[in-house]
């Protein structure tokens, strides 16, 4: 029986999504609903005992566990890397909308950290801030400070460090979408304001900032949501030290799971971050309507 062309038409695209669909399947939703399972478990590796259901023991543990409170403030401390790269991100694709030399190889240089490896990064930063011999340091001994940050080797500006590194690694990437969201300005909008005697950053604040907010929003959503996730960067720079200062929740899932073999246990703070992910995304979506331009 000879198919139809909207039944031929709906098959190709069923095709087309069939990979990703399975990848979905077999690599996100099977894992979860097994992690799901074995978070009421004392499954354990290491241990040669039985796997008995413990129900809501292993959250009774989280939260009275020192190294998952560490962990989530080392998250949210991470979390701050968002909103400052979005901000910079904002002027430097202004500035780079206009008319300026370069743009082309100013775009790609500010682009150029996003698609490098992380271990290339973690190697080029760890030189970068170290504490005696690195080129920062060395640049702010030069300038009157003589006590400058230990910056990854110290527990107290480690997490810190770490932000500076997220900002510039996300920088370019944002700066990217930025500026395909200035192309879809109006240009009759920008210039009726330069007509009626609008200055710079009045036209910025009261047109650009607002029209480009939905953009915003989306880098905000998906770069809290990825930060929040973020395990090879951290991993590859610091493995989480000195001492615990460095591990935000991935990266205490990872060692819980990997390192200790307490899969039941790491499944429990798996689903607490997942509980955090989702509690930050409704924040954002319901507090969208409120600064987010629509049409």
């Amino acid at each position: 029986m000879k198919m139809s062309w909207s039944k031929r038409q709906k098959l190709a695209g069923y095709l087309f999504i069939a990979p990703n669909m399975i990848g979905i399947v077999i690599f996100f939703l099977i894992p979860a609903i097994i992690s799901f399972v074995v978070m009421f478990t004392d499954l354990d590796f290491l241990s040669k005992a039985p796997v008995n259901f413990v129900w809501f023991d292993n959250f009774v543990r989280v939260f009275g566990d020192e190294t998952f409170y560490t962990a989530l403030k080392n998250t949210f401390i991470f979390l701050l890397a968002v909103p400052v790269s979005i901000a910079i991100a904002v002027i430097l694709a202004i500035l780079l909308n206009n008319k300026i030399y370069f743009k082309p190889v100013l775009r790609a240089m500010y682009f150029m950290p996003y698609i490098t490896s992380s271990v290339a990064i973690a190697f080029v930063w760890s030189l970068l801030l170290q504490p005696s011999t690195g080129p920062i340091n060395g640049f702010l001994r030069s300038i009157g400070i003589s006590d400058p940050p230990r910056w990854l080797a110290s527990t107290e500006t480690s997490m810190y460090g770490i932000d500076i590194i997220m900002v510039w690694y996300t920088l370019g990437f944002n700066m990217i979408i930025y500026l395909a969201a200035l192309q879809e300005i109006p240009t009759d909008l920008l210039e009726a304001a330069r007509i009626d005697g609008a200055r710079s950053w009045q036209t910025v604040r009261r047109i650009i900032l607002p029209l480009i907010s939905p953009t915003t929003f989306f880098l905000l959503i998906t770069g809290l949501m990825g930060a929040i996730k973020t395990f090879g960067l951290i991993q590859a720079i610091t493995q989480g030290g000195p001492g615990d200062s460095t591990v935000v929740l991935s990266l205490f899932v990872y060692r819980t799971a990997f390192s200790y073999y307490e899969l039941g246990y790491a499944s429990a703070i798996a689903w607490v971050l997942f509980m955090i992910v989702l509690v930050i995304t409704a924040i954002q979506w319901f507090g969208q309507k409120k600064w987010v331009y629509s049409n």
